[in-house]
């Protein structure tokens, strides 16, 4: 057949770009893998790849000449499908290195934080706290009502109480400073959290897949607490883990969400996270 017929075996430079091609098809596939992105992005491979050897192999020039025309539409079509994952993976490659005072000085708000959470828990209040890190969250602080307090038990206990205004909504950290409280976070589209969580540690789990911000989630029903990053929910927390994980990660001066997940995972080598179902609203 003509197409096999024509397979030339590529030359040193040919293998160089194939390696290239597939390191970034592989950093591609990670950075979908868990999203409904991944399962699109590999159909679109696999009907791609087909369609264009089905022509080519049977010879169907007019069909083949028709998806190479096509392939422009396809990649406007693919930047709009696709636009939540590009949008997260700009916003990582433009984190702002020149907020490194600013994140370390966040070591302060430590104790408060902990004290804070640690009241919240024992009384089943729910709470959502977005501490910010190397990427801005200043589109999300605009969706709530500005506050620009310092942090403190007190004032966050206040905001989250029951019958306050902005209790249902998410409180943002930046710096040392409560910027905005009652912001809505955007939601998590991952399959696996639709079931088994409410909307309070969706929209923590939401935020942490946009930005590299940092999440305390308690629960209004058990009043357990959580921790989202990097896209990933760590969940009933006792009270000692809890405190060690958020001073480990806001004594950092920067994130390394990931190197920082594996160290912990190597510390509790053995150590089951606790399974639970949260129906929080």
């Amino acid at each position: 057949m003509n197409f096999f017929n024509n397979f030339v075996l590529p030359d040193g430079q040919g293998w160089f770009e194939i390696i290239i091609l597939s390191i970034l098809m592989y950093a591609i596939f990670r950075f979908f893998k868990g999203t409904r992105g991944s399962s699109i992005f590999s159909g679109l491979i696999v009907f791609f790849i087909s369609l264009y050897i089905l022509t080519s192999v049977i010879n169907l020039d007019v069909l083949n000449w028709l998806l190479s025309k096509l392939t422009l539409y396809f990649s406007l079509a693919i930047i709009i499908i696709f636009q939540p994952e590009i949008r997260r993976a700009l916003a990582r490659l433009g984190r702002q290195p020149w907020r490194k005072s600013e994140i370390a000085s966040q070591k302060n708000i430590i104790s408060p934080l902990i004290n804070c959470t640690k009241s919240l828990s024992q009384k089943k209040i729910g709470a959502l706290i977005a501490i910010e890190r190397e990427i801005g969250t200043r589109s999300f602080q605009d969706t709530g009502t500005p506050i620009n307090a310092t942090v403190s038990p007190e004032l966050i206990a206040s905001i989250f109480f029951p019958r306050s205004p902005l209790h249902d909504g998410g409180v943002i950290i930046s710096g040392t400073k409560i910027k905005s409280a009652g912001c809505i976070f955007p939601l998590s589209q991952k399959d696996q959290f639709n079931k088994t969580l409410g909307t309070r540690h969706r929209a923590a789990i939401g935020i942490t897949e946009e930005t590299d911000a940092v999440v305390i989630v308690v629960s209004e029903q058990t009043g357990a607490i959580s921790i989202a990053y990097n896209g990933k929910l760590r969940s009933g927390l006792s009270e000692d883990r809890f405190n060690r994980i958020i001073t480990s990660m806001l004594t950092r001066n920067r994130t390394g969400l990931d190197h920082f997940r594996k160290k912990i995972d190597r510390e509790e080598e053995g150590v089951e996270p606790i399974k639970m179902e949260i129906n929080d609203d």
